[in-house]
């Protein structure tokens, strides 16, 4: 059903809070960049590099270093470009403001942090694809909750990230529980303050990855804080990178050689988990080992597929869901992949990690 204010969220407020000046300062350029996306068309379908030029340097996100630990333990060998920076960026809004001020190149993230760069007027495309098919998220309650199911949502407050995959899970959740958006509060927040507003009752409901709940569960749980797990997944764990970026013929070569290293690093790790535990999960999560075991019998087993039909239209299914709540207007998202890179992931890894 169309959004209301009712629901206790105001779409446009939302964006301006969350976005803060990334939208004006695209409405600021927006002759410049018009003019550049016109000259970049040719380069975006030109055919990618077979080699990497020297002294190309690629800005990527490693959320708290994964991606480099993964090289490091998984002894993968170093890639034939120079990572410049590895950024510890994770969230869809703030990776979308660092792709917008070029401190960043190339970033990993869910489905739905291009579809909201889009709907923001921001040009960027998905190059590689790993599909998700257990739930990465549960929901989480406030302390002394006496929610025990998603229909007991109605009429609560829930922490809503628009430009995240918790957002994204979070209304799926509600459709398939027969929940309107007015007969919930949506409390605009981003990924990063649901801890910190479960603690203090700002919200009853919270998505949170299976990553972060054990830590929660360990504080909370005597306190009547309680788990709602449900069989919603966000089927899109994805590799993206600026148009600007891509139609570089030199970085887009680098992008292409990267992907077969997030591609086997993820692979690695779910081959590896007693490493990933210790080196990853205790080291640096400071989780116990009990909780980084729970974490990763949890884990998805990577899935590169050749092709990226599936992918696209569950892209289409999630925009089509954020615009029947009037949080994006509806498109095509077939705009929102570059073919050139289909396939590159697949060929990285062996035949099981494919379908």
């Amino acid at each position: 059903m169309p959004f209301s204010r009712t629901s206790g969220i105001d779409r446009r407020l939302f964006l301006t809070s969350v976005l803060g000046a990334a939208a004006g300062v695209a409405g600021l350029s927006g002759c410049a960049d018009s003019s550049a996306a016109a000259d970049s068309k040719d380069a975006l379908s030109a055919p990618l590099a077979a080699k990497v030029p020297a002294g190309t340097s690629l800005k990527i996100a490693s959320y708290s270093g994964t991606q480099q630990l993964q090289l490091k333990l998984g002894k993968l060998g170093a890639p034939p470009f120079k990572v410049s920076t590895w950024a510890n960026i994770s969230a869809g809004p703030d990776v979308i403001n660092a792709f917008r001020s070029g401190s960043l190149d190339v970033a990993n993230n869910a489905g739905i942090p291009p579809i909201q760069a889009h709907f923001q007027g921001y040009e960027a495309k998905i190059v590689a694809i790993n599909i998700t098919r257990k739930p990465n998220y549960l929901f989480a309650t406030k302390p002394g909750s006496d929610i025990r199911s998603v229909e007991d949502f109605k009429g609560k407050k829930l922490a809503f990230s628009q430009g995240q995959a918790q957002g994204v899970v979070l209304l799926r959740a509600l459709k398939k529980a027969g929940l309107a958006y007015d007969e919930v509060r949506l409390v605009p927040l981003t990924s990063n303050q649901f801890f910190t507003a479960l603690q203090s009752g700002q919200v009853d409901v919270a998505p949170l990855p299976n990553s972060q709940s054990p830590a929660y569960f360990q504080q909370y749980e005597r306190k009547g804080a309680r788990a709602i797990t449900t069989d919603v997944v966000d089927l899109l764990n994805l590799l993206w990178a600026p148009a600007s970026v891509l139609s570089d013929p030199a970085k887009a070569a680098a992008v292409a050689a990267y992907i077969p290293y997030w591609a086997k690093g993820q692979v690695w790790t779910y081959e590896n988990p007693d490493i990933w535990n210790e080196e990853f999960y205790v080291k640096t999560q400071n989780l116990t080992l009990a909780q980084a075991k729970a974490v990763t019998a949890l884990a998805n087993k990577p899935l590169f597929p050749p092709s990226w039909d599936e992918a696209i239209k569950w892209e289409q299914e999630t925009a089509d869901l954020l615009a029947e709540g009037g949080f994006v207007k509806k498109f095509d998202v077939g705009g929102l992949f570059d073919h050139r890179f289909e396939g590159i992931a697949a060929k990285a890894v062996a035949a099981e990690y494919r379908r």
